[in-house]
């Protein structure tokens, strides 16, 4: 089957964004893409429509290339969960906690089998793969048993281009030093580079451009310009950005806790014209905010910990009573209730470990052994709502819920809408009540409504394919694409 590899010179280099940029331009060319990505380490989740968990990266690749996300697409996902641990979760079910090192040596041949089955199941699905590495291809202590970059590309024999963000410096030697220490083979298999994030004209760049194909001998096939605003959620924590907006305005405080996990949920509110962001972890930092986030978490039981620490716990509290605004999600919800319990060491590794929380809710939290991951639909406040849940605790709750729906009723939401909390990933992304919750604080700080932006995840798909086709050397891809380079 056909297909191509994207792999970076580095973590964050714009993997994701290229691959999905492909998945939607390879979609309006006529081809049939199919996104893949062997293995996955992080906290950003998608939820299947049959219930699954894999990387978000892939789930929004598949929605570009007008499919379905399927477990097969992200065999392998890795979610950090503390003390140098991982979560395996295996074509989309939980199989263990285990530590990397643990999990290196006692999982190569299984990694190898499931990469197999994915592509084989995958390539049933459509007719070229947008296959996307990960980290670095060449990091050199990981390298004999790696699965993830250039194994992948020989198990699915596809050609490789190398992308590298010229935004962080040392793109030059980034590019020229991945190459020296891929070995004969693996060098073989690079068909081409991109340079990702370059700031200003593209043609100021000519010279560079030049330099890198005389000395690698490979074809730039584009030098995609920095695209602002393109609205396309970021893979992992290394995403997590500050936005800082001059003028009148609103300020949310969101708190960086040390196992954040789908920090995603925080990135529709960045896109709001008049809305500061500010990712905070000390006390220092929290100043005088018009509300406050805590977003999910990965261990509820260690973050409550840093929260109490480094002092954040009270401050969050004190803002709280003395009228603040504050939201939880998913593990937030969770922390701002009154204790959790983990009576088989789910979150905590050790049996029977209780920890009062921090009592803005009457809620109480128990992990268990058996994790919800469902995508929910229902409505808050008379609002409509969508999203998805993944968590192991189940939480209790005294008061009104935050979400109704057919079926059940989860999270709490105060009477004057100060307090809540929900399992609700992606609550955010519901336009409606974005706007909602926004205007409840410009109105406080006597500031006049706002309309929600508009986030249509089908036009950002559109327009960073567009961002693609308008600077790649169509021709050249696709020599590369179908083999004939």
């Amino acid at each position: 089957m056909r297909g191509i590899m994207i792999q970076g010179t580095s973590s964050d280099a714009g993997k994701s964004f290229v691959a999905t940029a492909l998945c939607r331009l390879l979609l309006k060319k006529g081809y049939r893409p199919v996104p893949f990505k062997p293995q996955n380490v992080s906290n950003n989740s998608y939820v299947t429509a049959d219930g699954k968990e894999i990387g978000r990266a892939q789930g929004l690749q598949a929605e570009a290339a007008g499919l379905e996300a399927s477990p097969f697409m992200n065999p392998l996902l890795l979610k950090p969960s503390g003390n140098g641990a991982s979560e395996i979760v295996l074509f989309g079910e939980r199989l263990e906690v285990m530590s990397g090192m643990a999990y290196r040596k006692s999982y190569y041949k299984q990694a190898i089998a499931a990469i197999q089955t994915g592509l084989k199941e995958v390539e049933k699905l459509g007719d070229t793969l947008v296959i996307e590495g990960a980290g670095s291809p060449v990091e050199m202590n990981l390298k004999k048993r790696e699965v993830v970059n250039m194994k992948t590309a020989e198990l699915a024999d596809v050609p490789v281009v190398l992308t590298a963000d010229i935004d962080r410096g040392g793109l030059f030697a980034s590019i020229v030093g991945t190459l020296a220490l891929l070995n004969e083979g693996e060098r073989k298999r690079v068909k081409g580079l991109i340079v990702n994030r370059f700031h200003g004209d593209p043609a100021y760049f000519e010279e560079g451009k030049k330099w890198l194909e005389d000395y690698t001998g490979l074809p730039v096939l584009a030098v995609l310009p920095f695209l602002p605003g393109h609205a396309l959620e970021g893979e992992d924590s290394l995403s997590i950005r500050n936005v800082r907006r001059e003028g009148p305005g609103i300020e949310i405080a969101v708190i960086r806790l040390p196992y954040v996990s789908n920090g995603s949920d925080i990135e529709p509110l960045a896109f709001e014209k008049d809305v500061s962001i500010r990712w905070i972890s000390s006390p220092d930092e929290f100043r005088n905010p018009d509300a406050v986030i805590i977003p999910g978490t990965k261990s509820a039981f260690a973050d409550l910990s840093f929260l109490k620490e480094t002092g954040l716990a009270d401050k969050i509290c004190f803002f709280a009573g003395n009228g603040g605004t504050v939201i939880g999600l998913c593990g937030g919800f969770q922390l701002m209730g009154r204790q959790l319990a983990d009576p088989a060491g789910r979150d905590t590794g050790v049996p029977g470990s209780t920890e009062q929380a921090l009592g803005l809710i009457p809620a109480d939290t128990v992990f268990a052994n058996e994790k919800t991951i469902v995508r929910t639909k229902g409505e808050a406040n008379g609002i409509p709502l969508s999203g998805y849940e993944i968590h192991f605790g189940q939480t209790k709750v005294d008061g009104p819920p935050f979400l109704t729906s057919a079926s059940h009723t989860e999270g709490y939401r105060s009477d004057d809408g100060r307090l809540s909390g929900t399992y609700l990933h992606h609550l955010f992304y519901n336009d409606a009540f974005r706007a909602e919750w926004l205007n409840k604080l410009r109105l406080a700080k006597g500031l006049s409504v706002r309309l929600p932006a508009d986030i249509n995840r089908d036009d950002t798909y559109d327009r960073i394919a567009a961002h693609l086709e308008e600077y790649l050397d169509w021709a050249a891809f696709e020599a590369i694409l179908e083999g004939q380079q």
